[in-house]
């Protein structure tokens, strides 16, 4: 999974295209034709090719080549490259897996002279309605679309549509809304995992007057310093407004300055500002914007401080000899809510699979993303974990990492409400500029009314 720090290269992309971000549609929209190849489909009878019967559409795909071209390097290259290989036991085709560190930027340049890739993993929704803005995307095929509806909720197709039409399937998937700590030390000292907004404060309290600081935190993270607190107050807003009010936020058809963001910038004002609560292991409330946010976490590991609220991605950030799960060194719950009307908000991010070709062997390998064969498969072969699907038909025994399966399960409660990191799908001098800048003058010192102004005020005008 990649960090929100990892963002840097998609802005220089948006740069280039030269390309406005508007909101993704939730319309499920048109999907393209499907074409065939022709001849008997390689699977047919073939046991191990039970449930992609839907692959027979596209014929006999041998001799055939599939290209994928993506942020995703070694070792995750060759787990997925493994993942693939079932595809070409059942259609004939091969794929052949191109990932660079120049991604973002690199995509937009081959759009921009005629060299698409056959297939791209796509990390933003922003990115997505840039490619799809260069005229070259292909919509996907209906088989996609049905898969997507089967096995993904409405909110994830909605990311992957564009005025209307239906582009890119999910793939991976991570989630935001977690808070690290020991199980030890909470074990040790009688501490219970909070299940509400309220409960969580009283531990923190409780946990203060111990002698500990209870949370630990950083947002440095070079030029894109301050992405962490933005985390924090889109978890926020989820949980206090709602998941309409935050789309509406996120689209600015709610101002940045609203009262409502304000109210929800406070509430985590009274965590990450709150000199009897952090910054435990590296100082007072300023040290929050000078600790890196790979550091920010470690003190749990010293009992320096008990809890820190970072996506399912910082299972990796630990180091060696340190035990991810329930009854090791550390692990990780839900961040919990603070009005029960809003269901069970789940922030997160993702990568969507989006086509600049329609030929069958393309689509084919489109239809097999988007089932839960893939998924499961995907699951197997990541033998190291750090890897998880927002697909329902994911079997969470197949995840080997514990905060995997944690995540999993929790995309895959029925009352989780997923939303996609608001920043990403921001215009990027709001999202990756402004945001990032005036939390961070926020958590050192900038009172909430002042930094939202100012960010509302950095909006684009069209």
């Amino acid at each position: 999974m990649r960090s929100k720090k990892m963002r840097q290269a998609s802005v220089a992309a948006l740069a280039v295209a030269g390309l406005v971000l508007a909101g993704c549609a939730s319309d499920d929209g048109d999907t393209s034709e499907t074409q065939s190849a022709g001849g008997t489909w390689p699977g047919d009878g073939n046991s191990n090719c039970e449930g992609l019967e839907q692959l027979a559409d596209f014929g006999d795909l041998t001799g055939t080549t599939v290209g994928v071209y993506t942020s995703i390097l070694s070792p995750e290259q060759e787990q997925h490259e493994a993942s693939y290989e079932l595809f070409t036991e059942c259609t004939g085709a091969e794929v052949s897996y191109e990932g660079s560190d120049q991604f973002e930027t690199q995509l937009v340049v081959r759009l921009q002279a005629g060299n698409a890739p056959d297939i791209a993993y796509i990390p933003q929704p922003g990115l997505l309605q840039t490619v799809v803005g260069s005229g070259l995307a292909v919509a996907a095929p209906q088989t996609v679309s049905d898969n997507v509806d089967e096995w993904f909720g409405e909110d994830w197709k909605g990311y992957g549509t564009v005025d209307g039409t239906f582009y890119a399937a999910p793939l991976g998937a991570n989630v935001k809304s977690f808070v690290w700590y020991s199980p030890s030390t909470f074990e040790k000292n009688g501490w219970e995992i909070p299940e509400t907004w309220d409960d969580m404060l009283a531990l923190s309290d409780e946990i203060a007057a111990s002698g500990m600081k209870p949370w630990c935190a950083g947002i440095e993270s070079g030029e894109a310093t301050g992405w962490p607190a933005t985390d924090w107050l889109e978890d926020a807003i989820l949980r206090d407004q709602g998941a309409d009010y935050y789309d509406q936020w996120v689209n600015h058809e709610v101002p940045f300055n609203d009262a409502g963001v304000a109210e929800s910038l406070d509430r985590v004002g009274d965590i990450l500002k709150n000199s009897d609560y952090v910054n435990g292991g590296f100082g007072g409330v300023d040290s929050v914007a000078t600790t890196s946010f790979q550091e920010g976490g470690l003190p749990i590991l010293d009992d320096n401080c008990a809890m820190h609220r970072q996506a399912s991605f910082y299972g990796t950030q630990w180091g060696d000899g340190v035990t991810v799960a329930e009854d090791g060194d550390v692990f990780a719950f839900y961040l919990p809510t603070t009005n029960e009307d809003n269901g069970k908000p789940v922030l997160g991010g993702g990568e969507f699979v989006a086509a600049f070709s329609d030929r069958p062997e393309v689509q084919a390998f489109q239809t097999y993303l988007s089932t839960d064969v893939w998924a499961n498969e995907k699951a197997k072969a990541t033998t190291t974990g750090g890897w998880v699907s927002a697909n329902t038909g994911l079997d969470v025994a197949n995840l080997v990492g514990p905060i995997d399966q944690l995540s999993a399960e929790t995309l895959q409660d029925p009352e989780a409400v997923f939303r996609f990191d608001g920043s990403d799908q921001m215009p990027s001098a709001v999202g990756a500029g402004s945001f990032w800048k005036q939390m961070t003058a926020w958590i050192t010192g900038e009172d909430t009314q002042t930094a939202l102004d100012n960010i509302e005020n950095s909006w684009p005008a069209s």
